[in-house]
């Protein structure tokens, strides 16, 4: 009887946070698209987005479009973002049992900063061709990120230490970030002005041709962490634990750290480098729900796609006529974020 009532609580606490979940999500699409520099009001967003549900719509066609073509692509990939970011951040604290593991500090985001800088300075100065197109931006990211992961594991020793695995990744990313500032120094005034701005984090390049690729992989990569949740807790209880259960823990180390450096290559490929979000929401999410591994990923990927998307609000409100780069925010945050982990470590235990 005592185990059919907590599986009770346990079902309805969930069914409680779905249902949350929904309406939160709800009422930031609607909240959020609203604000910009043409006067769209919540009513009107509502209106719009009840058209797929065919309903009539009174709204003009021009604020029909900012809606459909500008403001909802933002919202999905500023929401893909801090999704993508915050779930390899979660897993990279837990493959690593590192409290502060993070794409930025691990040096990941900066190694794909690097790769899809290279690739797009390539073909600015017509090294190679504009046939690459965003594919190819995608894969100069991956091989930065994958290579930073390499130099970082290769720096940690046999036996992985915290600390030394914390300390290369910050050596990794001041590396790749003087590279990065090498092709911007090398380029073309035009071209480096715009790249500056891209390495700081914008989503000004949203549209829904470039949505498809950064979803299938955030989707992709989610549900095969869901899938290896359990795996993933048991290497928590540490390494040679995990190894009495049967887990290859070398394999899923590096396994993990591919798929983390894919989802962050293919979005810093889209949206320039944005840091600390990776840090800071698995650590918020732990402190409020101290839920399953599983449910964790789920609780990270969706309240760090809601703290991107009101980033992003921030951003292109907080100056008048004017919009901020994403990466600046984030850190300015993230940053005071890292200084209270570091003082108040039971935040990590």
């Amino acid at each position: 009887m005592a185990i059919l009532v907590l599986r009770i609580t346990i079902m309805t606490r969930i069914l409680f946070y779905i249902c949350a979940s929904l309406l939160l999500i709800l009422f930031t699409v609607i909240s959020a698209v609203s604000f910009g520099a043409a006067n769209i009001s919540s009513g009107d967003v509502l209106s719009v987005l009840s058209q797929g549900l065919g309903f009539d719509s009174d709204v003009s066609e021009i604020k029909q479009r900012i809606i459909l073509e500008l403001r909802i692509p933002r919202f999905i990939l500023a929401f893909l973002t801090g999704a993508g970011l915050s779930l390899a951040g979660a897993v990279l604290q837990t493959v690593t049992r590192n409290p502060l593991a993070d794409p930025y500090l691990f040096g990941i985001a900066s190694g794909a900063s690097f790769g899809a800088v290279l690739v797009i300075a390539s073909i600015s100065a017509g090294v190679t061709g504009m046939a690459i197109g965003q594919i190819g931006i995608t894969a100069g990211a991956f091989i930065g990120a994958a290579f930073s992961v390499l130099i970082v594991l290769t720096l940690s020793g046999r036996r992985v230490q915290i600390e030394r695995m914390l300390l290369a990744g910050v050596a990794v990313s001041f590396m790749f970030s003087a590279g990065t500032s090498l092709v911007l120094y090398a380029s073309d005034p035009d071209v480096s002005a715009s790249l500056l701005f891209w390495t700081l984090g914008s989503f000004t390049r949203a549209n829904w041709g470039n949505l498809l690729l950064p979803s299938c992989v955030i989707i992709g990569c989610l549900i095969l962490f869901i899938g290896y949740a359990r795996i993933l807790k048991a290497v928590l209880a540490g390494d040679e634990t995990a190894r009495t259960l049967g887990v290859n823990v070398t394999r899923l180390r590096m396994g993990m750290l591919l798929l983390s450096s894919l989802m962050t290559a293919t979005l810093v490929a889209n949206t320039g480098g944005i840091g600390f979000v990776g840090l800071m929401i698995p650590h918020i999410v732990r402190r409020i729900l101290h839920t399953r591994q599983q449910y964790l990923l789920l609780a990270c990927t969706l309240f760090g796609g809601i703290f991107m998307v009101w980033v992003d609000v921030v951003a292109r409100t907080l100056v008048e006529n004017n919009e901020l780069p994403i990466g600046v925010i984030t850190a300015a945050i993230g940053s005071v974020f890292f200084l209270m982990v570091l003082r108040k470590r039971s935040w990590i235990d």
